[in-house]
């Protein structure tokens, strides 16, 4: 994924309470920096405000990151010379999304719960039996060997 020129995300979307692998390939790394650290935050006020080390690599700096719940990551990038990359003042910012309810698994459910068998697999059960009966019934009936039980009533 890339959002802004010269940061790419290892996924398409930022997701909330998600790992992402940051990696950036921009001014610091072009200037050939040995050290370059992400400072990050979430929201318009910076919350949980962290930076980490970012490993070089040929493909850049890298770092992964653990996301919060919130609607933005905040991230500027600095050198061990303190030198910012920080969007000319205006902050490299994305938008991260709410993870879907439908997708999360509930730890409180029952794994032994019964489950709903495919259709298809119902249909092919109700059809090998039908055609088991046919096989055994069916010369039965044609030849005149087929006697009904009739239950004994006491």
């Amino acid at each position: 994924m890339e959002l802004v020129k010269n940061i790419f995300f290892n996924t398409d979307k930022l997701i909330e309470n998600d790992t992402v692998k940051i990696s950036y390939t921009g001014k610091l790394f072009q200037e050939d920096s040995e050290e370059v650290f992400v400072h990050y935050g979430f929201g318009n006020s910076w919350e949980n405000l962290n930076e980490i080390q970012m490993e070089k690599t040929e493909l850049g700096f890298q770092a992964e990151i653990e996301l919060m719940s919130s609607d933005t990551l905040n991230l500027c990038f600095r050198n061990s010379n303190n030198e910012w990359d920080n969007n000319d003042s205006q902050n490299y910012i994305f938008p991260i999304e709410k993870a879907e309810l439908s997708l999360v698994v509930k730890e409180d459910a029952e794994v032994d719960a019964p489950r709903r068998l495919r259709k298809t697999y119902l249909w092919s059960k109700k059809i090998r039996l039908a055609v088991y009966k046919i096989i055994t019934y069916l010369p039965k009936i044609i030849s005149g060997n087929y006697k009904r039980k009739i239950k004994n009533e006491e």
